[in-house]
């Protein structure tokens, strides 16, 4: 098996997830999603709201719902520091749903920057959980 990579989920209010995996997979700020293993180069990123997830070396999978902030890679080490994130079993689905359908509502009557912003936090919540 190839060295691990020691990977920490953070945000203001929590550690979601600190431990290690085999990779990660989250999305950067116009650079589209992008993968993390052993051996990566050094790398420093800003993020946007996505699905997030981290392999972890028993074959599961740790989803994670990141609503912005940083990714640093550096020695084997993935580090997330999140405005904000859940994990998919935090997530309140109806919530996610009802947000969601208040931001399109918003849209269809105009271009709002915060609508816009609710839609994509609405949209990575749903993903992380599955639906």
């Amino acid at each position: 098996m190839a060295e691990p990579l020691t990977v920490e989920v953070v945000s203001p209010e929590a550690v979601l997830y600190s431990g290690e995996a085999t990779m990660v997979i989250t999305r950067t700020l116009g650079g589209g999603e992008i993968a993390f293993q052993a051996g990566h180069a050094p790398f420093l990123a800003a993020l946007v709201e996505n699905h997030t997830r981290v392999f972890l070396i028993d074959g599961s999978t740790e989803d994670i719902a990141v609503h912005g902030g940083f990714v640093e890679v550096s020695a084997n080490k993935v580090s997330i520091l999140s405005d904000t994130a859940e994990l998919a079993s935090q997530i309140d689905i109806e919530r996610a749903r009802a947000a969601k359908n208040r931001a399109e509502t918003q849209l269809r009557a105009g271009h709002d920057a915060e609508a816009v912003s609710a839609l994509a936090r609405a949209n990575a919540r749903l993903t992380t959980s599955g639906h």
